[in-house]
């Protein structure tokens, strides 16, 4: 996996809305905290809409921005600004070597997902993270600070490795150890028997997998689960790590989303190491990711 440049003092940042509109004080702040840390903050032409229905923008004009920090030589950070949904439409478009040629970072969550996937496939890190809100509401706590340390270098260095809890994440030589990928699960089940499924049992063998969601009926993500299960896509991963699952009631199955996930692991019994809770998912303390780099912390390291 190829590591994009850390970002530096002067670099150019690109705002762009990929999927749902955005409030535009979000947007507003988020060009406010990047340009007040150094960075030459650029909200591209169609982040601020117009509006086409849900999304921030048509098809044509989200793809469009996305393609112009992609093939700007001077973005060093592509910076979402809000999920939703919306981004599967802009995969087909962008082809996996224009990532590959000129890798750059890419941060985001939940809809972002897809795109991760793409970068994913592209064989670069990306960084799951909260976005134009956290940078907004939140710009002097933990999760936003981690945020930044990861995109300038300051964290997740083989000098610095970045811990979330007993997890370690820091790049390693091929092999040494399982490299972290995931990301929304909705989003990702719905990219599966595609070039960018990423949850296919080949390609999570030297993987460990992160999961969130939010407003997944206990059943939905069950359901999601077992397809994973049967697949043996749950098996094949070196280790599974499920973070916050939101917005959702028990049932009269299950009270609550990890009793499900730890029943069903254990019916089925999946021998696969796994943690339940992680800080990450739609939550005030989403804490950053980066896809793509070695992590230990689970009895498979």
């Amino acid at each position: 996996m190829i590591i994009p440049e850390y970002l530096h003092p002067g670099d150019k940042v690109a705002i762009i809305s990929p999927a749902t509109e955005i409030k535009e004080e979000y947007i507003d702040g988020a060009e406010a905290y990047l340009s007040a840390r150094g960075y030459n903050a650029v909200v591209m032409p169609h982040a601020r809409g117009p509006r086409h229905g849900t999304y921030a923008a048509s098809d044509a004009e989200r793809l469009a921005d996305l393609y112009a920090a992609l093939t700007d030589p001077d973005v060093r950070l592509i910076f979402c600004a809000r999920g939703g949904y919306g981004c599967v439409h802009l995969l087909r478009h962008i082809p996996v070597s224009l990532i590959s040629a000129n890798p750059k970072w890419l941060a985001g969550f939940s809809d972002i997902s897809a795109l991760h996937a793409l970068w994913q496939r592209a064989g670069v890190v990306s960084l799951h993270c909260s976005m134009a809100k956290q940078l907004t509401l939140y710009p002097d706590s933990a999760v936003t600070e981690s945020t930044m340390g990861i995109l300038e270098g300051s964290l997740c260095t083989a000098e610095n490795p970045y811990h979330v809890g007993r997890l370690t994440f820091t790049p390693a030589p091929d092999g040494a150890l399982p490299l972290s990928a995931g990301g929304n699960l909705a989003v990702l089940n719905g990219l599966a028997a595609t070039e960018y499924d990423i949850l296919s049992p080949d390609r999570l063998k030297d993987r460990v997998l992160f999961l969130e969601d939010v407003g997944e009926k206990i059943y939905q993500v069950e359901r999601m689960l077992t397809r994973l299960y049967l697949s043996g896509a749950l098996s094949s991963a070196r280790g599974l790590v499920f973070g916050q699952f939101t917005d959702y009631s028990g049932d009269r199955n299950y009270s609550d989303m990890e009793q499900m996930i730890e029943s069903r692991l254990a019916e089925w019994q999946v021998t696969t190491p796994y943690i339940t809770g992680a800080p990450f998912g739609h939550t005030d303390g989403n804490m950053p990711l980066p896809l793509g780099v070695g992590v230990a912390g689970l009895a498979a390291d």
